[in-house]
């Protein structure tokens, strides 16, 4: 009797143990999982689109931080002000397929000019010289060497 006994506790602990640690195991494994999706979702995506104001109240610039393409936007109270947006860049500076568009790329810096900002590749260091303006011929972008 006291051996069938000794039997039966051994067989109960080698059988109930394991299936028991598995199930911590699986449990820490989900908890760990769940986790690190929370911390996912909390992590801050950089924006797409930002907007940069100019010295002129009326008008800012817009840049896809994804690949430097870049819009003057004009805005108005009155109903003969002009409103809408101007192209700046309309060409991706994202230039060989090695290399990703990815927000938050691309930033603007103001300068001491009015209508003069430098805009930089954020991941290799590309420096161009950002020029708006409400006449189209003297608008453009130029890499700085």
């Amino acid at each position: 009797m006291k051996t069938k006994f000794l039997i039966i506790i051994t067989l109960l602990t080698l059988f109930v143990l394991p299936s028991q640690g598995q199930t911590q195991q699986d449990s820490i494994r989900n908890t760990t999982q769940q986790i690190e999706k929370q911390i996912k979702v909390l992590q801050p995506q950089a924006p797409i689109y930002q907007l940069f104001p100019t010295e002129n109240i009326w008008a800012l610039i817009k840049l896809d931080t994804r690949n430097g393409k870049m819009w003057q936007v004009h805005f108005t109270i009155s109903k003969d002000g002009y409103e809408g947006e101007l192209v700046l860049n309309s060409n991706s500076l994202v230039w060989t397929e090695e290399e990703e568009e990815i927000a938050g790329r691309f930033t603007l810096y103001p300068t001491k000019n009015t209508y003069n900002f430098i805009l930089l590749d954020q991941i290799d260091g590309r420096t161009y010289q950002v020029q708006w303006n409400n006449e189209k011929e003297k608008r453009f972008i130029s890499r700085i060497y």
